[in-house]
């Protein structure tokens, strides 16, 4: 087979200690021979410098000095790669074994498309798994529509980020999701059925601890490509479905604020516009219904003990450098 080509994958850092050694060894044990490693920390207090030096012989560039958000930092990684393909590993997430490898062969074989994006799997803080997320084949539309992606299961084409520009900084919560739909516009993107990534979710991870604030953005990211001109056409031939898809959307965000009242407003608002929207979140309806009446904790169980059953107790374990299923 072709020499695969250079890819670059870029970790941002700030006080995440607890993580960052276990995310740097899921990068480092890919075993991809042409990867060029970017960590950028934002100044880190907590011994998250000691960490990166650990490792300083295996990283190609890193920085610790003061940035203006996660956007910023990624941003500047980005513009130091060197690779034809490049993607971003936050410093609480892991790489699955031969993610890197797979997301270049996909890129190499498939040059019409802009990015590629594997399933993914969430854990918790001490790598349990929690949910397997599996994919299907989106477009421009589904991303408007709020079908997300797991952030570390994206991989994109690096000629392509330098045509549609780098990450918006005026985003603090969707910063991703916005640039998947400015990849859609510029051409294909490409799903494989295959788990490359573990996202964390911890109380201190941003999709937890910021959960309400995803409102707000996804509201204005809508405005922003409803006057798009190269969405304009589809955005007024699906405006009920995108306008559903958002207070459902909004609502699951509030859901993960603990603001039930408002969550359970937002349903109704989207059943109103679009009920099929709704109906296919309606383990999220339940969930709202019930915190609203003070029962979370009956849900909670519930959703855990599902877990337990359905995830087997399995946990990402260490071998080494590599990650593997261990129950």
């Amino acid at each position: 087979m072709a020499k695969l080509p250079l890819i670059s994958i870029i970790t941002p850092s700030y006080n995440q200690a607890s993580y960052l050694d276990e995310t740097i060894r899921s990068v480092l044990g890919q075993n991809y021979p042409d990867l060029e490693y970017i960590v950028v920390d934002g100044g880190s207090t907590d011994g998250s410098v000691d960490i990166i030096k650990k490792y300083a012989d295996r990283i190609d560039w890193w920085v610790s000095e003061p940035d203006k958000g996660q956007a910023h930092a990624i941003n500047k990684g980005l513009r130091r790669a060197r690779g034809d393909y490049v993607a971003w590993l936050n410093s609480d997430d892991l790489y699955l074994p031969n993610a890197v490898k797979r997301a270049a062969e996909a890129l190499k074989q498939n040059p019409d498309v802009t990015m590629v994006y594997g399933d993914g799997i969430l854990i918790d803080s001490t790598r349990q798994i929690l949910d397997w997320h599996y994919y299907s084949s989106l477009n421009t539309l589904d991303l408007l529509c709020w079908k997300v992606l797991l952030q570390p299961t994206v991989f994109m084409r690096r000629s392509v980020l330098e045509q549609i520009g780098y990450l918006d900084l005026d985003y603090d919560l969707v910063l991703d999701h916005d640039l998947w739909i400015r990849f859609a516009l510029q051409g294909p993107i490409l799903h494989i059925p295959e788990f490359w990534a573990a996202e964390r979710t911890h109380p201190d991870a941003k999709t937890i601890a910021s959960a309400a604030g995803f409102v707000d953005e996804a509201e204005r990211l809508v405005s922003v490509y409803k006057n798009n001109p190269e969405f304009k056409q589809t955005y007024t031939l699906n405006t009920r479905r995108i306008a559903a898809s958002l207070y459902t959307f909004s609502a699951r965000r509030l859901i993960d604020s603990r603001q039930y009242g408002k969550a359970l407003r937002n349903f109704w608002h989207a059943l109103r516009i679009k009920p099929g929207v709704v109906l296919k979140a309606w383990y999220k309806v339940i969930q709202a219904i019930m915190g609203a009446a003070g029962l979370e904790p009956v849900f909670l169980w519930y959703r855990n003990t599902r877990r337990k059953f359905q995830h087997q107790g399995k946990y990402l374990a260490w071998e080494g450098n590599q990650l593997r299923y261990e129950d």
